[in-house]
């Protein structure tokens, strides 16, 4: 049985701390607090790692689970010290987690706490541990897909990797990540899945650029632009780059990518990674007005716009954003994806492809923007596919993509 030992279980409670009462995201809190502790051995790392991780994901059934009200006001809530280590205890005691006897503890009894977990009875959104108003919205826009959805979305995503076919193969990859003894399957063209978590960012073959930890869904976007060798494709909200440097290794690295974004630290990451990857075809500019787009009107034969959305269908990657997304926030995210779609299409040259992407599963984030676009351009665009992938289970993240060719 595992045993999360007192320095641990303090990591775990202060990283509580900062992310409910301090609202850092979850993924930079653990990511110090590793940083801290060294000295920890790897599995107090997992542990540390994935207690945190699935506390915030199920935050709400644990407060319930201890007798904790759910605050009126339905938002990222600061909890006492207290509260914390009842929630600790409760998911140890769920997971068959033991615990350190010098930590001093509520005895909750694990029989009941277990016929609670698995209460059939449960409402839905207590059940899987959700926000109501998310909860609303998702059966408002989703219907019966939702209880289908949502126990997925609460559970542990895995790691894919997107080979970086301007340095390396699939087979390649795969018998370096063998010799380094990291169990893994090719999937699809050029996605391996690992069996297990693994710190592949410590590899040499990382750091050869032979790779990039990408989701299987998010690798099916920039298949969609089918971009060619010699062309201008303008990613206008890059961000960190990981799709701008799959477009790259599409075109063999030959014509020219510009990546736009509004962030600059953001296309900072993306010079740097571009540089460990051999893309040398893409240059970065920062959004800093509406003239940064109108000077490059009709000048990209492939456009992709990858919008900030709410992030619905990443939710297993990032569970403290359920409780950090706000309804106006979702509206506010709505009106810059109208916003992006039709200012940001005129980038695309007549006779080009522009697509349309999300990490989102609602329809009012997805084809209703889409169809929108093409309500107020249908003599100048037409759509040519859309699709969602919707999340699996030990398998692919939730995305939305549409393709659509100017006239």
């Amino acid at each position: 049985m595992r045993t999360l030992y007192r320095p641990v279980w303090d990591g775990v409670q202060s990283s509580l701390r900062d992310i409910f009462s301090e609202g850092f995201p979850a993924d930079k809190v653990i990511q110090r607090h590793m940083k801290a502790n060294r000295k920890w051995g790897s599995q107090d790392r997992r542990l540390y790692a994935e207690s945190v991780y699935d506390i915030v994901r199920w935050w709400r059934k644990l407060l319930f689970m201890i007798d904790v009200s759910w605050p009126k006001e339905d938002s990222w809530t600061a909890r006492d010290i207290e509260v914390n280590s009842h929630v600790i205890e409760a998911w140890c005691l769920i997971n068959d987690v033991q615990i350190d006897s010098a930590i001093s503890l509520r005895n909750l009894n694990q029989r009941e706490m277990k016929l609670v977990w698995d209460d059939p009875s449960l409402e839905r959104k207590v059940a899987q541990s959700m926000p109501d108003w998310l909860d609303e919205i998702g059966e408002k826009e989703l219907g019966e897909k939702w209880n289908e959805i949502l126990p997925i979305l609460n559970t542990s995503a895995p790691v894919f990797l997107r080979v970086n076919r301007l340095r390396s193969t699939p087979e390649e990859l795969l018998r370096s990540l063998d010799a380094d003894d990291v169990e893994a399957t090719r999937v699809d063209v050029d996605c391996i899945q690992l069996a297990k978590r693994s710190n592949v960012f410590l590899q040499e073959s990382f750091k050869a650029g032979h790779f990039e930890v990408q989701d299987l869904a998010s690798q099916q976007v920039a298949p969609e632009l089918a971009p060619e060798a010699g062309q201008r494709v303008i990613d206008a909200c890059a961000g960190a780059g990981g799709k701008t440097l799959h477009i790259a290794a599409l075109m063999k690295n030959k014509g020219k990518i510009i990546a736009l974004d509004v962030t600059d630290k953001k296309l900072e990451q993306l010079r740097e990674r571009a540089n460990r990857d051999g893309a040398t075809c893409i240059e970065t500019r920062l959004i800093e007005s509406s003239k940064t787009i109108k000077r490059l009107k009709d000048s990209a034969d492939r456009l992709l716009l990858d919008v900030p959305c709410s992030g619905i269908g990443v939710l297993r990657r990032n569970p403290d954003a359920k409780w950090r997304l706000k309804p106006q926030e979702l509206k506010e995210l709505q009106q810059t994806q109208e916003h992006i779609i039709n200012s940001y299409s005129q980038m695309c040259k007549p006779g080009g492809i522009m697509v349309y992407s999300t990490c989102s599963l609602l329809p009012s984030e997805n084809e209703n923007q889409v169809a929108k676009f093409l309500s107020k351009n249908e003599t100048q665009w037409t759509l040519e596919s859309q699709k969602t992938l919707y999340p699996k289970l030990n398998g692919q993240d939730g995305f939305f993509i549409a393709r659509l060719r100017k006239n």
